[in-house]
């Protein structure tokens, strides 16, 4: 293989992915670098500038411009981080929430599109080149936390939330069938009837592939949030992919105005219960119970949304 290979490529994929006019592409008044930054900010609740720079490797003068705009166009607040004085946090309005969603919308639409004009049969093929590509240019090097991302789930995701539970429940803590059935349940009542503005789903990804899951969900009790099945592929682990998913929840759910977060779990999820900790839970009751061919102990865990910030 050239550089004239690879250049050639290259050329080739951004006339495909219409990348030259991304945004006459999407109908959108946002580059594809624009774009990518305000992806980025949408799939990372605690972003700075500083950390923008160093994922995407941009100039910083240039994407102080992006972000100008941004905050022009309403899209963006900075503020001045807790942690550092010297470092600016970016977040997401309202107004630019919307504008992500809108754009992930069109830019999946698009991707959807592209796809269609693969052949069933030779879609598998076209995943393992791309898989390829990916690992040889990577140089083997193993996975960063800036490499895992936090977005929506897709088609086929809420399926793999029940699987993958089910399988890892039942490899680390020999649950049997009922909990699949339970996980089951939630999952598919969050599918048939859920609020998008006060309910959510997180889909930790790397590499292409879904490897955790977290949800935001509302209780019975008034202004309350409960979160379920957290969950994070042991070939993931140490990445700090469920710290992140459970930020991702406390944030969104004081964002959204609950007063209270609440969780069950078990004793047995000992690693689990060190991320509750850290984000302030507290446990509040815990009882002895006999479910999924178990023996265990039952923990019901709170956090008061209107106390200090993380």
């Amino acid at each position: 293989m050239t550089v004239h290979d690879i250049r050639a490529f290259n050329r080739f994929y951004t006339n495909v992915i219409g990348a030259l006019d991304y945004s006459r592409h999407l109908y959108a008044p946002y580059t594809l670098t624009e774009s990518r930054v305000l992806y980025e900010l949408a799939h990372s609740p605690r972003t700075d500038a500083a950390d923008l720079r160093a994922e995407l490797s941009l100039d910083a003068g240039y994407l102080s411009r992006i972000l100008n705009k941004f905050e022009q166009d309403g899209l963006i607040e900075r503020t001045t981080s807790r942690h550092d004085p010297r470092r600016r946090r970016v977040t997401l309005t309202a107004r630019g929430r919307e504008t992500g969603k809108l754009l992930e919308e069109r830019a999946n639409e698009s991707v959807g599109s592209l796809l269609s004009t693969v052949p069933a049969a030779e879609r598998p093929r076209l995943a393992d080149a791309m898989t390829t590509v990916r690992t040889i240019l990577s140089h083997g090097r193993p996975a960063r936390r800036e490499d895992v991302l936090l977005r929506e789930p897709a088609p086929g995701d809420l399926g793999w939330i029940v699987q993958r539970n089910a399988s890892l429940y039942a490899a680390e803590y020999g649950f049997n069938a009922d909990y699949e059935g339970l996980v089951a349940k939630i999952v598919a009542d969050f599918a048939q009837d859920h609020d998008p503005h006060l309910e959510r789903v997180w889909i930790a990804e790397l590499d292409g592939r879904p490897v955790g899951c977290v949800m935001c969900v509302r209780d019975e009790a008034p202004a309350t949030a409960r979160l379920r099945l957290l969950l994070v592929e042991p070939d993931a682990r140490g990445l700090g992919i469920g710290d992140r998913l459970v930020t991702a929840v406390v944030e969104f759910a004081r964002e959204v105005g609950y007063r209270e977060l609440v969780l069950w779990t078990n004793d047995v999820l000992a690693a689990a219960r060190r991320i509750y900790q850290r984000h302030g839970f507290v446990l509040v009751t815990e009882e002895p119970h006999r479910s999924f061919g178990k023996d265990l102990t039952g923990q019901d865990w709170r956090l008061d949304l209107h106390g200090p910030s993380e």
